[in-house]
Parts: C-alpha cells; structure tokens; sequence
C-alpha cells in the first residue's frame, strides 16, 4: 500500500495558485459550503506531509485548519520558524520524500495527505503516492503554480470514481499504478 494521498483543486488548465500563490480564485466555489469529499478524505490519514509554500499559504488563513500532525518539507526553513503555538503540532524536514515515509511509519502513520505542487511530484517520482483526488475548477487561469510538471518517469493511473458539484466542479479520483521499480523503493523503506 502506497503511503501518500493527494487531494487538490486545480484549474482547468493545471494551475493549483497564481504565480505569486494565492489561491483567491478558488474562494467563489466554496461560497456554497459544500466540502466536496474533504471532511471524509482528511478522516482516512494519520497526517500530512506539505511543501514550504504550500505551508506559508496556510499561516496566511489565521486559523491554522489541521487537528492532525503536519511535517513540513523545507531546505530553507527550521523549528524556529514554526510559530510557538503550533509547535506540537508541525515539524520543520529537509528529509528525501522515501526517508520520510519511512520516518514516518516507523512512527506508526499508515498514510498522509501529500499537499503542494513541487511535494506531490517528489512523491510521484519515488513512487510514494497510491491515490490522487483532482478537483477540476472550472476556470482558466492562463498562469501559475502548475500541479504537474516533470517526475522524470510516466505514471499510469486508474480511474476509480468522478464526482461532478453543483457549482461546476468535477472531482476525480484516481488509483496510481506503480512499476515494480517504484513498488521495490517503496518496500525498501519500510511499505
């Protein structure tokens, strides 16, 4: 069993922020409050694994929105950039994707929520994503922070549900279909 799970909205044109990040785009389709498989999503993870930026997006909300444990890959930030109140809470690594999973498991995490565009795509290419749920926005950004760009491999995946909303947005759950060279590193690292 592959240990990352994304869930991420993009926009019709692949974009997950605007090229300075902001993600204000994304506000008029929640203006309805549906959560569009979040609530059940967040449930099935022991925690998430997110990106420098992605987590800097997040302390711009105020309310920091996660009960769950949160590890924060960073080459430039450390425990001291974690704000006093939520340091029992998120962690600062400059870890490889794989020696996380494995630090992880070895915690006792079955799988995480993988957020952030350059985040999932390192998982991606070590082969450490089993599932992805892509939310299509229906808009088209024309620039930004792409969700795929190069892994230096091909990934199949296998589409497993499509979830349409009421205000346009279309969810796709898909299974990612591993070689055996990505399913041998991850057993290596403790799958």
């Amino acid at each position: 069993m592959s240990f990352g799970k994304v869930f991420i909205a993009a926009s019709l044109d692949g974009f997950i922020a605007r090229a300075d990040g902001a993600i204000d785009w994304l506000l008029p389709f929640n203006a309805e409050g549906e959560d569009h498989g979040y609530d059940a999503f967040i449930a099935g993870v022991d925690g998430l694994v997110m990106g420098r930026a992605t987590y800097e997006t997040v302390l711009g909300f105020g309310d920091w929105p996660y009960a769950k444990p949160v590890v924060v890959m960073s080459r430039t930030l450390g425990a001291a950039d974690v704000p006093q109140h939520l340091r029992q809470r998120v962690r600062i690594t400059a870890d490889a994707p794989a020696d996380i999973v494995h630090a992880l498991r070895a915690e006792g995490w079955r799988s995480a929520y993988v957020d952030g565009g350059e985040v999932i795509r390192s998982f991606l290419a070590e082969g450490l994503i089993g599932r992805i749920t892509l939310t299509l926005v229906p808009i088209l950004l024309g620039r930004g922070r792409p969700l795929f760009g190069a892994i230096g491999r091909e990934v199949r995946l296998e589409r497993e549900a499509v979830r349409p909303f009421r205000n346009g947005l279309v969810s796709l759950d898909y299974r990612v279909e591993h070689s055996e060279k990505a399913a041998g590193l991850a057993e290596t690292k403790g799958n």
